[in-house]
């Protein structure tokens, strides 16, 4: 949730991600060693024509829309004057100063999570076999996929915890993470925690703080995930890579490894940027599927469970 941009990005003239690169995708998450990073983008509204459909009443509010909601029970125009109102940061500052953090969360909640449901294209990741998931949504709506009727898998879920001296839990299950039981990393917090929400302009300075910790126990990010996203592909849905924050994490955790030794990672987007496009795929090994979500994730499902993706 906290990552998004306010609107989808346009039409991208490009093939759909096919041939070998895609074929190599596809065996890593047949396999279990692919990393889904999951990004507010996934909640986006299907392209028009689509045999797919997510009324906007079923959607979790993107982060502008989010913001001018927050924006009228707080006052902000009065007290921040002549400032956007769609500045998410800003407006859950103001909103917490004036009305209290716990009303702040049960404000966002409420609007990303108890209004709305997953959609086709998250029910269809929750199927695929990933056995690891980051993300930064703070909503639950993956989690209700993952358990819902017929496919009744047990998540473990690790929530960001801002406070720099508690050790951040790691996966305690037995074994490796598996995709029946899959771990799953909120972040940038969860809507059930008061607390690990990173939200307002002084939930980001903690949390890059947090992340330039030494490697360790007190590292924000669990160990398992540290591990593995050095060592097995990681696909990014839901994000647009103009995002700075996106950047900072990627960079961050990868900091330390050496360039040829990294995996292969892949993102979705509709529109990638040219000049950081360039950049990330020569120095970060990133691979764009310029695609819309709603088109790739069925290809994904199909190849994968050889089967189609239900609407």
């Amino acid at each position: 949730m906290a990552l998004q941009v306010d609107e989808p990005a346009g039409e991208g003239d490009a093939e759909p991600f096919e041939g070998a690169a895609f074929r190599e995708l596809v065996e890593s998450v047949k396999q279990g060693r692919c990393i889904l990073f999951l990004g507010a983008g996934v909640h986006y509204p299907p392209p028009p024509k689509s045999r797919f459909s997510y009324p906007e009443g079923q959607r979790p509010p993107l982060a502008g829309a989010l913001a001018e909601r927050l924006a009228r029970k707080c006052d902000f125009a009065k007290i921040c004057e002549g400032e956007s109102e769609r500045n998410l940061q800003r407006v859950s500052l103001c909103y917490e100063r004036e009305l209290t953090r716990k009303r702040l969360v049960e404000e966002i909640k409420l609007a990303v999570d108890d209004e709305s449901k997953p959609s086709a294209a998250v029910r269809a990741l929750a199927e695929l076999p990933f056995p690891l998931v980051m993300t930064t949504n703070y909503d639950t709506l993956f989690e209700r996929a993952l358990q819902r009727e017929g496919l009744d898998k047990r998540p473990q879920v690790g929530i960001y915890n801002p406070k720099r001296f508690e050790p951040t839990r790691d996966y305690s299950g037995a074994g490796d993470p598996t995709a029946e039981r899959p771990f799953i990393f909120k972040m940038h917090g969860d809507v059930t925690a008061l607390e690990s929400l990173v939200v307002t302009d002084e939930d980001y300075i903690t949390f890059i703080l947090r992340m330039n910790d030494v490697e360790g126990l007190m590292h924000p990010v669990p160990q398992t995930f540290l591990y593995r996203l050095n060592k097995v592909p990681t696909l990014f849905v839901g994000y647009g890579l103009l995002d700075f924050n996106l950047r900072l994490l990627f960079r961050t955790m990868r900091w330390k490894l050496d360039p040829a030794a990294r995996p292969e990672s892949y993102a979705v987007d509709k529109s990638p940027d040219p000049l950081v496009s360039e950049e990330w795929q020569h120095d970060q090994g990133l691979r764009f599927i310029v695609e819309d979500v709603w088109n790739f994730v069925p290809r994904l499902y199909r190849q994968v469970l050889d089967r189609e993706m239900p609407s």
